[in-house]
């Protein structure tokens, strides 16, 4: 039996040069996360999503700091061979000095990469992060914690303006010193040019099978989130027998490309 080698992020660029697609889903301890890994699960995201689904919110807005370190030590516990990525929550980055001290708490909690909600105006953090060694992701199109703003949850890009800007947000960004890019709820058609135009990995939720990585909420890819179901959530329990099922065929369909496929997607 041949040992797993522990992803990185430079494994993960590996990937999107030898076009090879990886596979992340959210983790908030360390049993799932152990699951996870076993599957063959690349990524873990401890996202800021536990304040709907573990703490029963109607948002992410509410989620602390305290609360995302917590988790992402429960985390990088159980996570064997798996890069792990923390959310910073709402209100984390007011300042450079306060998201560099706020990103070191996460990473001191085992997360090897921290991910950042936000547009053009986040470069200066980026290369603050990147310039003291933290690896950074990047979150563009539908930012829950922009919820308020953006008027609701809804898909991002669709207007030739806003969709040449988010092109252009995102290489700024890879410039500034960003790792990956997670585009959220945006046409496939535009994941794709992003794609295609960053060096670095780019990981979709509702953008296409275009993307070098896909990620799901856990609870929603095994059936058991309440409320409204976004258009890109599939459930993987459905046909499957147990949870390390569910995660092997998830992680399998999206490494073959077969999800998401068009009925997961917005055009």
């Amino acid at each position: 039996m041949s040992i797993k080698k522990h992803t990185t992020t430079l494994s993960l660029k590996n990937l999107k040069t030898d076009g090879k697609k990886f596979s992340c889903i959210t983790s908030y301890d360390a049993t799932f996360a152990k699951l996870a890994s076993d599957a063959g699960i690349d990524l873990l995201l401890v996202g800021d999503s536990l304040g709907m689904v573990l703490q029963g919110k109607s948002s992410t807005l509410p989620v602390l700091m305290e609360d995302m370190v917590y988790h992402t030590q429960c985390v990088s516990q159980g996570a064997e061979s798996v890069l792990v990525m923390a959310d910073m929550p709402f209100n984390s980055l007011n300042t450079v000095e306060s998201a560099l001290m706020n990103a070191s708490l996460l990473m001191q909690a085992g997360a090897h990469i921290v991910k950042v909600e936000g547009g053009e105006w986040l470069d200066e953090y980026i290369q603050a992060f990147s310039d003291r060694g933290i690896p950074v992701c990047a979150h563009l199109g539908l930012t829950p914690q922009s919820v308020n703003k953006l008027g609701g949850y809804r898909v991002q890009g669709k207007e030739t303006e806003k969709a040449n800007l988010m092109i252009s947000t995102a290489k700024n960004l890879v410039d500034a010193g960003a790792d990956m890019i997670l585009l959220e709820c945006v046409p496939t058609s535009l994941a794709q040019k992003i794609t295609d135009k960053v060096s670095v990995p780019v990981i979709g939720i509702g953008a296409g099978n275009v993307t070098d990585g896909q990620v799901l909420v856990m609870h929603d890819l095994l059936g058991i989130s309440g409320g409204h179901k976004p258009k890109f959530v599939k459930n993987f329990m459905a046909d499957a027998n147990s949870i390390f099922d569910a995660f092997v065929q998830y992680n399998d369909d999206v490494k073959s490309g077969d999800f998401p496929s068009s009925d997961f997607s917005f055009s």
